[in-house]
């Protein structure tokens, strides 16, 4: 089975390249985040066209996650308890969509950015992660677990372009890597770097400054494993050629395929 994550970056504006890729790719199962769509606007009927079954959670224009599966869709739950909420006027966020696809429990998540260091969002970013750390501990009971998406975090130095860049930013800070620790400690393993070792393994570029011509990117995509499921990825990689190009997302999708238990 190929079960692939990616942040579109506006389902409405990418939705002519994503269903071609899933089309020419052969994914199974696909977690999509930064869908910015409320459920009313999801182009569902254009995944069902070709066969895949869909569950969207989104509230408005920002942030929304959704999972698209051709070998069923079951059990389907938007958000995760505990999970902090935002804002003055605080409402819960679309950072967070599960669902069972032939017997695996795949999470799409959108861990918020954090902006800045000082910025309070980024101690709403530790908050997030850590209540998503102790559902994720639970959910390993409950049979082969993914957790996919975009983290907003580079975990180690070699998952930027350049330290030197990001030392006064957000993504590489200890706080966010230290979260993002905890939440593997709680039994899950990156699939995807054993199978893609060395450097500029990237799966975002910032649209300025010609930024993924010159190679400058981040690996803040993920896909975490649970060690019954880990076992079972038999390959990974990321699909760069879906950055090239007009009408591109900023991230490109990662992709690992998982054999039969």
């Amino acid at each position: 089975m190929r079960i692939a994550t990616w942040n579109v970056n506006s389902i409405r504006s990418r939705i002519e390249r994503v269903i071609p890729w899933l089309e020419r790719s052969d994914i199974d199962v696909l977690a999509l985040q930064e869908t910015k769509a409320r459920d009313d606007q999801f182009p569902f009927f254009r995944f069902e066209e070709i066969g895949y079954e869909v569950a969207h959670h989104g509230y408005d224009q920002w942030n929304g996650v959704a999972i698209a599966s051709r070998v069923g869709l079951s059990e389907v739950e938007a958000g995760f308890a505990g999970a902090p909420v935002w804002g003055e006027a605080p409402s819960p966020e679309a950072r967070h969509l599960a669902a069972t696809c032939a017997g695996i429990r795949v999470n799409s998540l959108y861990v918020p950015n954090g902006r800045q260091l000082l910025d309070p969002h980024m101690d709403y970013k530790i908050e997030w992660l850590s209540r998503l750390r102790d559902a994720a501990a639970g959910w390993r009971a409950h049979g082969p677990t993914l957790l996919m998406g975009d983290w907003n975090i580079a975990p180690h130095d070699e998952d930027v372009w350049a330290m030197e860049f990001y030392q006064d930013k957000s993504h590489v800070s200890p706080r966010e890597r230290a979260a993002f620790a905890a939440v593997l400690e709680a039994g899950y393993h990156d699939v995807v770097r054993p199978l893609n070792p060395g450097p500029k393994v990237y799966t975002y570029w910032d649209y300025q400054q010609l930024r993924f011509q010159k190679g400058r990117g981040m690996r803040i995509d993920f896909v975490l494993a649970t060690p019954d499921l880990a076992e079972r990825v038999t390959d990974a990689f990321i699909d760069r050629e879906e950055r090239k190009g007009k009408g591109a997302s900023d991230h490109a999708p990662v992709v690992v395929e998982v054999r039969d238990a």
